[in-house]
């Protein structure tokens, strides 16, 4: 005969379906349909005289859910002390010391009952249950001791540790959940009903909802007697059981229910660096000087994550509002390897993750700094307008991403960006001069006198922190679920994923820079050169005879000539450090140097390349 959980027998006729099996202590726990419970020892239930077993009945009902076993994190800080008191007393008869062993004797240890040397175990067993009967009621009732007999003390025997601690624990602190009898099926199909009655609705409370409740058994179930209805504290409780606190607005709990319903709910699994990027940006905390002597101004940072490793690959700064070109700009610095810097020491340059140092920098041609680069596979932005821009979604179709835009009032598919903010703030921005807070009431009497930082030396500080303290951090709670005893850093995390998948060493053409800039369809003037945006822009190349006549292109833009150009007045080449351009100036793709002369240069406008 197996006997497990949600077993059925039937005993002098009466039903009963066992509940819960202690096969510690050889017993049971039989429940009949009434619900009254009792506990019987295996020998009784095996050696009834009117034993049947009942085949299983299909039901509605779930199977009993096997309880986890119970371990001390269960148990309260009071609680721990109890059970570890217990243990002590008992630990004294077995072997006379309260700690269990000579080399840890207290003061006064072993007391003449309990001295090894002297007694015997039996003596000893016996000494301490007269010590407990003759312990004042009150303390003894305290401390749990007024059960510790003799036979407690044997069946104690030969536990030690967290097992003797969870045995001297009394049952009754973690027991099982009996549920909620009076959640009868006639108030289960009640409780569903009003939950699907309230999705459309505004929010109520749960006052309203019991009301309806009743309404709804009142309407379904006449005969249904109103003293069993639960109370409305009952339905509180069940009803964040089944549907979970409801912290949530109606309009957002509608918009993920409509998902669900498309089929987009799915949460997604991150198992390779680069296989999401993450990109967001946010006004940059800090007041900062354009130049040594100039205004206080704020920045825009824009931060590109990578969701496996939680590292930051790449960064920018703009003196204004970001644009489609540094979104651009950005997703190619993350597929560029970063040189080392001034004044940074071999502890940042890059490890052996796959792929040793030397041979990047045979590729690159200088040195490497210890910051993952790879291709990114889908990138996920907001709704802002630099991320919908054409010409950035043109930018990723050339660099072979997919755009994954977050949904709409869904903010936990972009939290992991959202709070690298604010453990930038915390961590750096706080300490630096100029730091304006979180919000208006956090600033401080003056902070545009206190900025003394540059766009570039900002920028350089940013790098420096990211290369050195955040990509060798400790991750918290987002280390890997497959390493759980592990510590695992961003720089740890990428280099375990290379040893598992390898390392695809593929840097993008020096061609590729124009590739993500914004283009400009136009004709070339002789002796004027090219009309973008309401200005003219002249460079010698333009007085070549090949630009003297229409472009061979055909189809929409038919005569035409391409001209890439950059989005905004600072501009990052493929060094991947920050330069400032003025407007009038020429990118040539690795160093910027004023070489094209605008008609109206106190106009800022975007740059051409």
């Amino acid at each position: 005969m197996q006997i497990a959980p949600g077993r059925r027998v039937a005993l002098n006729g009466v039903e009963w379906t066992v509940d819960d099996v202690h096969g510690q202590l050889g017993r049971l726990v039989l429940v009949d349909d009434d619900g009254r419970a009792e506990t019987r020892s295996f020998r009784w239930l095996i050696n009834h005289a009117d034993l049947r077993l009942l085949p299983a009945v299909e039901s509605g009902r779930p199977p009993p859910v096997a309880r986890q076993p119970r371990t001390l994190a269960d148990l309260t800080k009071d609680q721990l002390e109890r059970a570890r008191l217990r243990a002590a007393h008992v630990l004294e008869a077995e072997t006379g010391f309260r700690e269990g062993h000579p080399a840890r004797a207290l003061p006064g240890e072993p007391r003449p009952a309990y001295d090894p040397d002297r007694t015997t175990l039996t003596q000893r067993r016996y000494a301490k249950a007269a010590e407990i009967e003759a312990m004042p009621r009150p303390e003894a009732v305290r401390c749990g001791l007024q059960h510790l007999s003799y036979r407690t003390l044997v069946r104690l025997s030969g536990l030690a540790g967290d097992s003797l601690l969870l045995a001297c624990a009394d049952g009754r602190w973690t027991r099982r959940r009996g549920g909620h009898r009076t959640i009868t099926k006639e108030v289960r199909e009640a409780i569903f009903a009003v939950k699907a009655e309230c999705g459309p609705r505004a929010r109520l409370s749960q006052g309203a909802k019991h009301r309806l409740v009743h309404q709804y058994l009142r309407e379904r179930f006449p005969t249904f007697p109103t003293e069993k209805i639960p109370s409305r504290w009952t339905l509180a409780a069940v009803w964040k059981e089944w549907f979970g606190p409801g912290g949530a607005r109606p309009r957002y709990g509608r918009t993920a229910e409509a998902a669900a319903e498309a089929g987009v709910s799915g949460r997604m699994v991150v198992h390779r660096p680069g296989q999401v990027l993450v990109l967001d940006s946010t006004p940059m905390p800090v007041k900062l000087r354009e130049t040594v002597f100039g205004d206080a101004i704020t920045a825009t940072l824009t931060l590109a994550l990578d969701l496996y490793t939680h590292g930051l690959p790449a960064f920018r700064l703009t003196l204004q509002s970001d644009t489609s070109v540094d979104i651009a700009m950005l997703l190619r610095d993350v597929m560029l390897p970063l040189p080392m810097r001034d004044g940074w020491g071999e502890d940042m340059e890059w490890p052996y993750a796959g792929v040793p140092a030397e041979v990047i920098a045979e590729f690159t041609g200088h040195r490497v700094a210890a910051l993952p680069f790879f291709a990114p596979e889908t990138v996920t932005t907001d709704h802002g307008g630099p991320y919908k821009n054409h010409d950035l979604v043109e930018a990723e179709t050339e660099i072979g991403c997919r755009i994954l835009p977050a949904r709409v009032l869904r903010q936990t598919d972009k939290f992991a960006v959202e709070r690298q903010f604010l453990t930038i703030q915390t961590m750096l921005f706080e300490h630096l001069l100029g730091f304006t807070g979180g919000d208006v009431a956090d600033r401080g009497v003056d902070p545009e006198r206190d900025a003394s930082l540059t766009l570039a030396q900002a920028e350089h500080i940013i790098a420096t922190w990211i290369v050195q303290i955040w990509q060798n951090r400790k991750l918290g709670e987002y280390a890997p679920s497959w390493a759980p005893g592990e510590d695992h850093s961003p720089n740890t995390l990428f280099a375990a994923a290379m040893e598992q998948g390898g390392f695809d060493l593929d840097f993008p053409e020096p061609s590729f820079y124009y590739k993500v800039l914004r283009k400009h369809h136009v004709k070339i003037h002789p002796r004027r050169g090219v009309k973008i945006l309401g200005l003219w822009y002249h460079h010698p190349v333009f007085d070549e005879p090949r630009f003297q006549q229409p472009s061979a292109r055909g189809g929409k833009h038919a005569g035409k000539w391409v001209v890439p150009v950059t989005g905004g007045t600072a501009c990052r080449c493929s060094s991947r450090t920050l330069q400032t351009t003025r407007p009038g100036t020429f990118c040539a793709g690795g160093d910027c140097r004023p070489k094209v002369r605008s008609l109206r240069s106190r106009t800022r406008l975007p740059t051409p390349c």
